[in-house]
């Protein structure tokens, strides 16, 4: 690892408070295999550390925690036909596990942009922060991809069928809704998040988060629970798709709309995914799950053209193979959740490889 790879992820020590500074503002701080296994050494370190009583994660810059993994890198990856993007979701879906088994407070201040891997090192955490400023999604079926880095586990829990909306959607929402979902814990003015970390590098978190937390802003999705839970209770996404037509006001035909431009096989693959990682229990199960999927995305045409039409020519016209949900069939999705042999991710019951 170079300086400059050390640059990305800053390591600083607080009174009892280590921090985590994410530090690639120019990219939102997307998250490079480099900065994974900087964080990963960093907490090995910390865990260990009896002067450290917890552990806060936060993004440089003023426009957010993280966007994500660099699906750039991916999407150059998977037309050459590499192993890269599949090594680094490895690393960076253990990274997820380990997060949530940490043994020490994982405060992660979620302000600003938090989407895809940035959820995955931030919602997983004892003690997730969010403010007025915060906009959180899973947003991989824009891009051909599947929601992972714990996505589907987190998003499978949220009430009624509001995960299944924002995963098929990768709709983004704000400190509420958040909070509704179960992607976050706490609300904290961003003007008073300066502070709170003052704090806590003096006293613990249990002591200092009270006198920040606030009411948060009231979100938009408890009010659509109705049309929500109606329609994606429905077997299939062209069924969800008809019903959300065939509802009254325009938020349900809009989001039909919303979902005929994603990926058609993203979207029924990440339908299956959700709905299985109900059943599957432990985050570690769901994430072998994730992996399975995520390696077959690399061999999908979507993943290389939605990352080509949104990112790379920015043309955001992505011609999706099959073009239509009726062409994907049920052995099409079948396939991204077979077994991959000796490449399966494997946790131990503790959640470690």
């Amino acid at each position: 690892m170079t300086a400059a790879d050390d640059a990305q992820v800053l390591l600083r020590t607080e009174g009892h408070a280590a921090r985590l500074i994410l530090n690639r503002p120019s990219a939102l701080n997307a998250l490079t295999h480099s900065m994974v296994n900087r964080i990963d050494g960093a907490l090995t370190a910390w865990e260990r550390d009896p002067a450290v009583e917890t552990v806060v994660i936060t993004g440089a810059g003023e426009r957010g925690l993280c966007a994500g993994g660099d699906v750039v890198a991916v999407h150059a990856d998977a037309r050459a036909g590499g192993t890269a993007s599949a090594d680094f979701w490895a690393d960076e879906y253990r990274l997820n596990a380990r997060i949530a088994r940490f043994p020490k407070p994982y405060v992660a201040v979620m302000d600003g942009i938090v989407m895809g891997g940035g959820v995955g090192i931030s919602a997983h955490g004892s003690v997730r922060i969010v403010t007025e400023r915060s906009r959180v999604a899973m947003p991989e079926t824009g891009i051909g991809f599947v929601p992972d880095v714990g996505g589907t586990h987190l998003l499978g829990r949220a009430p009624g069928e509001l995960g299944t909306h924002l995963a098929l959607t990768g709709r983004a929402v704000g400190a509420g809704d958040a909070l509704l979902c179960g992607l976050a814990d706490h609300f904290v003015p961003s003007e008073r998040v300066p502070a709170l970390l003052a704090d806590l590098a003096r006293s613990s978190v249990a002591e200092v988060l009270p006198r920040y937390a606030r009411q948060a802003p009231p979100g938009e999705l408890a009010a659509q629970r109705g049309w929500i839970d109606d329609a994606y209770a429905r077997g299939t996404v062209e069924e969800i798709v008809d019903r959300l037509h065939a509802l009254p006001g325009a938020a349900a035909k809009e989001t039909a709309e919303t979902l005929l431009s994603r990926s058609p096989t993203a979207l029924k693959v990440t339908l299956a995914a959700l709905r299985r990682a109900r059943s599957l229990g432990s985050l570690e199960r769901v994430l072998e799950q994730e992996y399975r999927v995520s390696c077959a995305a690399l061999s999908s045409p979507d993943l290389v053209e939605g990352i080509r039409a949104q990112l790379v020519d920015k043309d955001r016209e992505p011609r999706w193979s099959p073009a239509t949900l009726a062409e994907v069939t049920d052995e099409d999705v079948a396939a991204f959740f077979a077994p991959l042999g000796d490449r399966e991710l494997g946790f131990t019951a503790t959640g470690s490889r």
